[in-house]
């Protein structure tokens, strides 16, 4: 028996008023939505189960200390993305750089952090 990755699931306070942000930086829809407590968010027209998804899950308490997972995206302009990110309600918090990869760590609106990452700088 095997297990194949269905998606990532973020907790928060508000998965509605959640999903207005990830909706618009991801270019996903809600596919799903379980009373405002359990969200699924996925490519337009996708039914679930059928690619990768974005979960949304109502949890009681707020998120404290850093984020034990997190999403990472890749973009070939990181500047013009964390640009669109922000003017959508993230907040960029840090930049990293190695040899080869540069990549900004920002939050939701929650205060869940992900990395936006490009190997051109």
């Amino acid at each position: 028996m095997t297990i194949g990755i269905g998606g990532v699931t973020i907790d928060c306070e508000n998965p509605r008023a959640l999903a207005e942000f990830w909706t618009k930086a991801l270019g996903y829809e809600v596919v799903a939505d379980y009373e405002g407590e359990f969200l699924f968010l996925g490519l337009p027209g996708m039914t679930f189960g059928d690619s990768l998804y974005v979960g949304l899950q109502r949890v009681p308490e707020k998120r404290l200390g850093k984020n034990r997972v997190h999403l990472d995206f890749h973009t070939e302009d990181r500047p013009a993305e964390v640009a669109r990110l922000v003017a959508l309600g993230a907040a960029e918090l840090d930049v990293q750089t190695i040899p080869g990869l540069t990549w900004t760590v920002l939050a939701d609106p929650e205060g869940n952090e992900f990395c936006v990452g490009s190997s051109n700088g």
